[in-house]
């Protein structure tokens, strides 16, 4: 089950990863609108969440820093470094592979509580973190479509 639902995860990852041959660095600073997020903000954002599930879901030993989460926190147009995102995002994405593949099949079927999602199996978790970055990655596709 464990090796079944990594390919899940990397499936559902390729809403983003597909999309990063066709961003350049200028694309970084872009939004649709000026309260939006920036597509480099939002990268960051893919990244500091998935580093999270890997640590508080998956019980990966990770130290992990966020800057783009929190009801305070606004996108001021700092992740404007494409190739310090591309890391970080490599980072994350390496980091939920080993955490998930440290799940045993048994463990799947347990219960992780979380304030953002209530008390739900570690596969639903997974399932979340799948849409999560997915969403990300559709309004960075329009940001890419849309905005000039």
């Amino acid at each position: 089950m464990t090796h079944e639902l990594l390919k899940m995860f990397k499936m559902g990852r390729t809403r983003l990863t597909n999309q990063l041959p066709n961003i350049k660095e200028s694309d970084l600073i872009k939004k649709l609108h000026p309260n939006s997020n920036s597509i480099g903000f939002l990268l960051r954002h893919i990244a500091e969440v998935e580093h999270l599930f890997a640590k508080n879901v998956f019980g990966l030993e990770i130290k992990v820093m966020t800057a783009t989460i929190g009801k305070e926190i606004h996108d001021t147009g700092k992740f404007v470094n494409f190739q310090e995102l591309l890391s970080f995002l490599r980072d994350a994405e390496l980091h939920l592979e080993k955490a998930i593949l440290n799940q045993k099949d048994t463990d799947w079927k347990s219960n992780i509580t979380t304030a953002e999602f209530g008390t739900v199996t570690k596969a639903e978790a997974l399932a979340r973190i799948i849409s999560h970055s997915a969403y990300h990655a559709g309004q960075i596709g329009l940001i890419l479509k849309y905005s000039n």
